[in-house]
């Protein structure tokens, strides 16, 4: 019996005394297993002596065995020394108590039992409902539970992948996956329930199941079973796919096994009307397709009833009885079909036409369409069927039986896609879908062998086995590539032994392509192709076969000549037509027939046919069903079923299925029947690999656990017997079950992102948090990663920090979750306990709040009782409902229109919207089959011009060889034809000349010729001799070189063994010493947890001690508080002692008044009249003091009240002062900031503005223009002054030139003179327009600092304006607070007069209450006045005694009148303190709109220094923009600057040489006085001559000056400096001169 109880569970991880002393013995004797051919068997090692099983033998057979205590563990990796022998020990063990789920890391292991035990209950399932993995045993349920778990908290596509042999449990394992996942996430609706699950399974079961030779109900197609869960997590819809039916089962199968299951359930279970419909009432005696009934009595019993449960699940599913009715007539006609069977009489027909009638009648179409779409669409050339299925003696019935046999199996294929349909129908559902959950289910591996069938797997057979490889190298890929690939990208380094190889090579056999597709060989290429690909090939090729076929196949992956076949998964049998392939990492080698084959991967139109022939049936139950189906799903026709959907998850998920059959070579590829089976397969792991997968290995036990039990004499220990343990070895071995849990618990199996470990699990470092705020952004995960670590006390073994996530070792997140969970449930006790407090207390509030309302109701109906009897009340209440009935019948009469409008609106809204639901929906459909379509195509014409263009490169490769290859050939051929023509040519000479030598001596030459011929044969002979003697030798040779090799091959191989006997071993100590890492590591993260609780224990045993201190202490304090008290309780007996002592004083005064009483009793009594006077002024007087009483307690609960609302007020008062207070600080603190902050920027403004144009002060800049003109105006006096002398020296010039003109040298340079001064006037000509540019330029600079400064006036203006008015908020602000500080003042007194008025209150309360202490005295001394009037009535009294009575009442009259005053008194003090409150209102409410106004200002002032700071980057930007034209001036300047040094250059030269001339011209002026003559008259040319040049020389200085005046103070003094220094020394040298 399985135990699900959590306590033993925690028991068995405290070990008792006996448990630890069992392992101290069992460490001791070194227990190990010893592996052994058949089996395992527990020994002790050779040091030790023990008692037995004394073994011996070699280390290589043995493994280190674990203690007793890890017999029964529920997960394997945790076993001490993990090892197979331990495994399997575990496992045989585990079934032994039936117990056969367990853990292997991840991943579950199920034995398949032999009885079904009680472990699915629903009492099971609310056992792991909402629990972890780590708290549950293991069980399918609990795989189920983390998948759902991980869907709700990941909100990511979960898949359940069952793995195993074929009768190993898988579909059993997945109903009761739907069964626990239907019963804890139902939604409310109960939509999916398990019957209806349960009822789908029972179609699935009858339309896909049959008897195998290893399985009685076996599965013989895959399917996917999607669940699509909600945001709540309740299933929202379902869905089935299937794929890789069997659909030739109908017409073959091989030898005792069945076709599917529902052909037996119909022909025995059907009632009679149905037989007669379906025309069961005579049964066939042969049948093609072998459907014939059972002929037991219990089968046909049992296949009733089974019809019967069918019939019912369809109708569960919602099925009709037409729908159904349509199923029995398809089942029907099929049946028919194989009894017509088929024959070639001249041409192809039935060979049966009454049953061929029979079939013709039930599918609704004539026999002549049936003939046609079955006969008239075979293919050329057929092949003989395999021996396993059922052969006709002759080619051409095979041919037709064919042709049949794919028109039953398309039939067949059309109705199990229409089941789907249905099924999906039944399950769909059109609500909002967030995940999903698949569970695949495949047929399981399949090798005939296993169970003594000595016949070869067929095609079938081979299909499933190739997608149980698929899924295992998925399952590698997850566990082992993608593990690995992690830690190499984040630096992890692992240390493992070599993997063994994947079973990708198998695979590959079966399925791997080629770029080139019909290229074919015989010999090993590197281009290889799988068998799929093969298959193709030898069908489209003339004359291929099965033999060619294996050829191909064993060139491309049989061993080579001499090549061991220990690497090789692909080897020839001893059986024609037949070949071994190791699948599951070559430990199940399945012997495959290959005859028939080929005749599969033919393409036939006739399952098309069939389609057409269901949709044009006259039968309208029949064409409805099957012409409604959506054209789109005809691309994966054959296929895969079950693609219609509506949910958005369903059709996601049909859209990539269809991708698959569409890109690629699949849109070319995707009619062919061969390459589908690996498509289906693509699109099953594609649809996989979207999600996180979860794997299931289902185990088999025993090879005929299905088919027999075992023998009575194997029962001495049925759960220890009842395994095979090396078929249980193999199954571990191909699931690399070992190397998994290697993996697992030498890797990090778990590992999160940074951010998502530190944001789940920071709650455990509450201390973080606080230190570091809620809102703390972090820059540094990592960092922030490992301080959590460190602050969780983690051991560093444990864990391991990556590049971009955090890795842990198993077990350590399941750890730490379950500290966050207990963590999260205090949190939440806490919050929940927070909560009820608030809810307590709003409750408390509203108690309080209905008292009061109670309290109002009591006092209005108070009210009501005095006026309801006001006559004026009930004409009120009389009309008042008359004329609200008016109204309120008006306003419902108008209501009601207004809702009948809204209503009509509403149905024609609504209507509208149907429509265009409709509408869109119709359009949608069309858009999504269309896109599809469009899809279709666009893949296949991209994939069709991928194929051309590679054809086309081979093609043009192809034809640039042949090219070569022919012109080689014509070379050879001509150089053979030359050579040739020289052998003739040769030949002819020698026979021309033994012609002539004959002629003339022919006998001598014909005797040399004898001789040399007899010398050539015996030369021949010889060497003959010689060959034959060295053949010999060589052969001897190689005799002795082959048994040389043979040795050495020997040895080779020994050497091998032997180096794989000592890989084993070094990998086994590898292991061992792993093993030997871990467990330490073990103990220490064990000691570690040990040091953390003792480190915890001490902590608290601290805490302990300061609060047993503290107790301590609280004791002494309560000592030294118990002292004080007995003192207090000695002075208290004191003051009792005192107090008898007053009280025996009062006593005697007590005795001395009724000394006197008894003396005033004594007295006479006064007459009746004073009497009733007397006792009308005691009723005056008692009223009088009610009413006072009265009038003091309103007055005590008003002054309360007041009391309760002044210290409202004043709290109130505080609170907005300070708030008052703080806005003014802020506002204050913001206009001091925004004030600065405008100076600093105009005042930088100034200072850009400055350095950027270098300009000075406005009066420096006017100083230095007025400098500079007045400088102009004196240069151009001087210079007019020196004119003369410059006509002079220009005329002695001339004069010198006119001397000169004969020497050609002078008049050159004359003409050079002359030139470089055009070159000077030009180059002034062009200055001259480059100042005018300047100039304008400076004007608009001029311009635009206009515009700044009036900008800069306006912000001072603007800035003064709200200093003023700061100036004026803060006097208002002061006066504000001279107010606020008289009304403090005033409230101060005013307090301290409500507590002098409340001293008074309490005095005058308390002199009340010595009146009416008094008053009582009073009242006792006029009863006994009265007492003694009576006895003075009846006795005659003396007046004197009455009149000392009146006085007394006087006195009291007296006291009365006083106490009038004072509540007079006290009544002025009320009124006035409600004045007071009134003034405070009223000065709150003034100071409330002063704020609200100052708050006004404040957002004015905002809204103006936001102006201001967008006019400052205003000014910002005219600022950039005016030093950007600054920067053009500076570079025009420093141009025209050196223009300037060019013509300075040129003048002084000018002069230079005018210096020369004029000394020349002084000498010939002394020594020639003619030559003034002849000059005189050419005086005035040159005089006009050198005016024209002065002007230029003046218009020059005179645009310099101007330029000058406009540049910044730098530029202009450089400028000036550089232009006027020049001109001065060339004035200063004429002047000299």
């Amino acid at each position: 019996m399985f135990v699900y109880d959590n306590l033993s569970h925690s028991l068995l991880q405290v070990k008792t005394e006996e448990q630890l002393a069992a392992e101290k013995a069992w460490y001791n004797t070194e227990k190990v297993w010893l592996v052994h051919k058949d089996g395992f068997s527990l020994g002790e090692s050779k040091g030790q002596t023990g008692p037995r099983n004394l073994f011996n033998y070699s280390h290589l057979s043995v493994c280190q065995a674990n203690p007793l205590s890890y017999d029964r563990v529920e997960d394997l990796s945790s076993l001490l020394y993990l090892n197979e022998s331990s495994i399997l020990h575990t496992l045989r063990q585990r079934y032994g108590g039936n117990l056969i789920h367990t853990y292997a890391g991840p991943n579950l292991l199920v034995i398949n039992p032999l009885s079904t035990p009680a472990l699915y209950s629903e009492k099971v399932m609310q056992m792991f409902k909402g629990c972890r993995r780590e708290e549950t045993a293991p069980h399918i349920f609990a795989i189920a539970q983390s998948a759902y778990h991980q869907l709700l908290t990941t909100r990511q596509d979960q898949t359940i992948m069952l793995l195993g042999k074929s009768g190993s449990g898988k579909t059993t394992n997945c109903q009761h996956l739907l069964q626990y996942l239907v019963t804890i996430a139902a939604g409310s609706g109960k939509v999916y329930s398990a019957e209806k699950w349960q009822a789908v399974y029972t179609v699935l079961e009858a339309f896909g199941n049959c008897s195998t030779a290893m399985n009685v109900n076996a599965s013989r197609f895959s399917h996917i079973v999607s669940l699509d869960f909600d945001q709540a997590g309740q299933v929202a819809s379902a869905s089935v796919q299937t794929m890789l039916l069997e659909k030739f089962r109908v017409t073959r199968r091989p030898e005792a096994e069945s076709s599917f299951n529902v052909f037996y359930y119909l022909m025995a279970g059907a009632d009679a009307a149905l037989k007669t419909e379906l025309h069961f009432n005579h049964f066939a005696e042969n049948s093609t397709f072998g459907l014939l009934p059972h002929s037991k009595p219990e089968d046909k019993q049992k296949a009733a009833q089974q019809f019967t449960k069918l019939q019912a699940a369809m109708k569960v599913l919602g099925i009709s009885a037409e729908e159904q009715k349509t199923v029995w007539l398809i089942l029907g006609a099929i049946y028919h079909l194989g009894a017509a069977g088929a024959t070639k009489a001249g041409r192809k027909q039935f060979a049966r036409h009454e049953w061929a009638q029979k079939a013709v009648y039930l599918l609704g179409c004539t026999l002549e369409e049936l003939s046609s779409a079955i006969f008239k669409t075979q293919g050329k050339g057929t092949l003989p069927r395999s021996s396993s299925v059922r052969q006709s003696t002759d080619d051409t019935d095979s041919s037709a039986a064919e042709c049949l046999e794919f028109m039953a199996s398309g039939l067949y294929v059309e109705l199990f896609t229409l089941i789907i349909s249905l099924i999906n129908r039944a399950l769909k559902s059109s609500q909002h879908s967030l995940c999903s959950l698949l569970i695949v289910d495949t047929p399981g591996f399949q090798n005939p062998r296993q169970v003594k069938n000595q016949r070869g797997a067929t095609f079938e057979e081979l299909c499933h086995n190739y997608a149980q490889d698929r899924l295992q190298m998925l399952f590698q890929e997850r566990t082992f590539i993608r593990e690995l690939e992690r830690y190499k990208e984040e630096n992890i380094e692992i240390t493992l032994d070599d993997l063994e190889p994947s079973p990708s090579r198998s695979v590959a056999v079966v399925d791997q392509s080629s770029s080139q597709t019909l290229v074919r060989t015989l010999s090993r290429t590197d281009e290889a192709r799988g068998l799929f690909w093969l298959m193709e090939e030898e069908v489209l090729q003339p004359g291929g076969s099965e033999e060619t076929l294996l050829q191909r196949l064993f060139s491309y992956y049989g061993p080579a000549e001499g090549e061991s076949t220990g690497h090789t998964v692909v080897l020839k049998s001893e059986n024609t037509h037949h070949f071994l392939l190791g699948h599951s990492h070559g430990t199940d080698w399945v012997e495959y027939d290959t005859r028939g084959w080929l005749n599969l991967a033919r393409l036939n139109p006739t399952p098309q046919n069939a389609a057409n022939l269901l949709q044009n049936s006259q039968k309208k139950s029949i064409s409805g069903m099957f012409v409604g189906r959506s054209s789109s799903a005809a691309v994966l026709t054959g296929s895969i079923a079950g693609l219609e959907g509506v949910s958005q998850l369903a059709m996601r998920r049909a859209t990539s299925m269809r991708k698959t059959f569409t890109t690629g070579m699949a849109a070319v590829k995707k009619k062919s029947l061969c390459l589908q089976i690996k498509l289906q397969v693509d699109a099953l792991l594609d649809t996989v690999r979207r999600s996180r997968v979860h794997f299931v290995h289902c185990l088999l036990p025993r090879a005929e656990v299905l088919r027999a039990v075992g023998s009575p004499e194997e029962s001495c220990d049925p759960g220890l017997m009842q395994m095979d343990v090396a078929l249980l070895r193999a199954q571990i071995h191909g699931f690399k079950l070992l190397d998994s849990l290697r993996i697992y618990r030498q890797g990090y199996p778990d590992h999160m992102v940074f951010s998502e470990f530190r944001r789940r699990f920071d709650v455990l470092a509450p201390h973080l948090t606080k230190k570091l705020g809620r809102n703390y952004i972090v820059k540094d995960e990592k960092r922030a990663v490992e301080e959590l670590l460190e602050s969780l006390e983690l051991e560093k073994s444990s864990y391991h920090m990556g590049l971009s996530r955090v890795f842990f070792r198993a077990g350590t997140v399941a750890k730490l979750e379950g500290q966050r969970d207990e963590h999260t449930r205090q949190n939440i006790t806490l919050f929940q306990a927070t909560c009820r407090g608030f809810l307590s207390r709003q409750a408390f509030k509203k108690k309080k709040i209905q008292d009061l309302a109670i309290r109002c109701v009591q006092k209005n109906i108070k009210k009501n009782r005095g006026v309801k009897d006001w006559p004026w009340w009930k004409l009120f209440t009389t009309v008042r409902p008359l004329v609200e009935v008016q109204l309120s019948e008006e306003q419902i009469r108008g209501k009601d229109e207004e809702i009948m409008h809204l209503k009509l609106k509403l149905e024609k809204v609504e209507k509208e919207r149907n429509e265009l639901r409709l509408t869109s929906d119709r359009l949608e459909s069309r858009n999504t089959e269309l896109t599809a379509e469009l899809s279709d195509e666009r893949n296949s014409a991209e994939s069709t011009s991928q194929l051309l263009e590679t054809e086309t490169s081979e093609r043009l490769r192809l034809e640039k060889d042949m090219k070569n290859m022919q012109v080689k050939f014509d070379a050879v051929k001509k150089q053979m034809e030359s050579m040739e023509m020289e052998i003739m040519e040769a030949r002819l000479l020698q026979a021309s000349e033994l012609n002539g030598e004959v002629d003339n001596d022919g006998g001598e030459w014909r005797l040399k010729y004898e001789r040399v011929i007899r010398h050539t044969e015996f030369t021949k002979k010889k060497l003959q001799q010689e060959m034959d003697d060295k053949l010999e030798t060589e052969q001897q040779n190689k005799r002795h070189l082959e048994r040389k090799l043979g040795d050495l091959q020997a040895d080779h191989e020994e050497s091998q063994r032997s180096v794989q006997q000592l890989k084993k071993k070094c990998q086994r100590l590898a292991a061992e010493l792993q093993d030997t890492k871990l467990h330490l590591e073990n103990q220490e993260g064990r000691n570690h947890e040990l040091e953390r609780k003792q480190r915890k224990f001490d902590v608290e045993k601290n805490q302990f001690q300061e609060e047993l201190q503290k107790e301590r202490n609280q004791r002494e304090k309560l000592g030294r508080e118990r002292d004080v008290l007995t003192g207090e309780v000695f002075t208290i007996r004191q003051q009792l002692q005192e107090k008898d002592t007053e009280l025996c004083t009062v006593s005697l005064k007590v005795e001395q008044l009724e000394s006197e009483l008894q003396d005033l009793s004594s007295q006479e009594s006064k007459d009746e009249a004073s009497l009733a006077k007397v006792k009308k002024q005691l009723r005056d007087l008692e009223a009088k003091v009610k009413d006072q009483e009265e009038e003091l307690d309103e007055q005590a609960g008003t002054i309360q009240m007041l009391e309760q609302a002044k210290l409202r007020l004043e709290m109130e008062m505080e609170r907005l002062k300070q708030t008052h207070s703080k806005e003014l600080d802020s506002k204050d603190e913001e206009v001091e900031e925004i004030r600065l902050s405008c100076s600093k920027k105009v005042n930088k403004q100034d200072l850009n503005t400055i350095k950027s144009h270098n300009l000075r002060p406005p009066c420096f800049l006017m100083g230095l223009l007025k400098c500079v003109g007045q400088r102009d105006v004196e240069t151009e006096k001087r210079l007019r002054k020196d004119l003369k002398r410059t006509k002079v020296l220009l005329a002695d010039a001339q004069m010198m030139l006119d001397h000169l003109k004969s020497n050609v040298p002078s008049k050159r340079e004359i003409i050079a003179l002359k030139n470089k001064l055009e070159e000077s006037e030009f180059a002034c000509a062009a200055a001259v327009k480059a100042r005018k540019s300047m100039e304008l330029e400076i004007e608009d600079l001029h311009i635009q600092m206009d515009d700044i400064t009036k900008a800069k006036m306006a912000l001072e203006e603007q800035i003064s304006r709200l200093q003023r008015e700061k100036n004026d908020l803060q006097s208002r602000f002061e006066e504000d607070q001279e107010d606020m500080n008289e009304l403090m003042k005033k409230h101060k007194a005013a307090v301290a007069q409500s507590t002098r008025d409340l001293v008074q209150i309490s005095d005058l309360q308390t002199q009340v209450e010595e009146a009416m202490k008094e008053k009582q005295e009073i009242q006792d001394k006029l009863h006994s006045l009265q007492s003694q009037l009576e006895f003075q009535e009846q006795s005659m009294v003396e007046k004197s005694l009455v009149s000392r009575q009146e006085a007394k009442i006087r006195e009291l009259e007296t006291k009365l009148e006083y106490e009038r005053t004072q509540t007079k008194r006290l009544e002025s003090l009320v009124t006035r303190l409600k004045e007071n409150l009134e003034k405070m209102t009223e000065e709150r409410d003034q100071r409330i709109a002063s704020e609200n106004r100052e708050k006004d200002q404040n957002k004015r002032m905002q809204r103006q220094t936001r102006d201001i700071k967008e006019e400052m980057t205003e000014l910002s930007k005219k600022e950039a923009e005016a030093s950007r034209k600054k920067h053009e001036l500076e570079m025009d300047i420093e141009s025209l600057e050196a223009a300037n040094q060019s013509l300075q250059a040129d003048l002084k030269l000018a002069f230079k040489r005018i210096g020369d001339l004029q000394a020349a011209m002084e000498d010939e002026m002394e020594t020639d006085d003619d030559d003034d003559l002849i000059n005189s008259g050419d005086e005035s040319d040159m005089d006009s001559e050198v005016e024209d040049r002065v002007d230029g020389v003046k218009s020059l200085l005179s645009k310099s000056k101007g330029s000058t005046k406009t540049l910044s103070d730098e530029g202009t003094q450089k400028t000036t400096r550089s232009v006027w220094n020049p001109f001065s020394c060339i004035l200063e040298f004429h002047f000299k001169d």
